[in-house]
């Protein structure tokens, strides 16, 4: 823990998949750059029944304005019907580095 992580910015780890018109509209690109904007880790990927599944790490509060992201907002042109979150835990340190899309 550095001196600037304050004892509010416990870390955790979520799974998530979302729904809608989500791919073929740089939604994976779109994904990284708010996942780098809110200084989060992970990775973000299509898959083949349509949807976008990913995972994202970091402080607890950037974590949820992610999901919010994730569930409400998305690219500019995707439509997001959807998105759920699994597997939600606290982690003591981040287990990825750098956010990326997998192919």
């Amino acid at each position: 823990m550095s001196a600037d992580d304050s004892a509010g910015s416990n870390l955790v780890s979520v799974d998530f998949e979302v729904f809608g018109h989500v791919q073929g509209v740089c939604f994976r690109m779109y994904t990284e750059k708010e996942g780098l904007r809110l200084g989060l880790v992970g990775w973000v990927k299509n898959t083949y029944k349509g949807t976008v599944v990913g995972q994202v790490q970091g402080p607890a509060n950037m974590v949820e304005e992610m999901k919010v992201w994730l569930s409400k907002e998305g690219s500019p042109t995707s439509r997001i019907t959807r998105a759920s979150f699994t597997n939600q835990r606290t982690i003591d340190k981040l287990e990825l580095s750098g956010f990326k899309t997998r192919f």
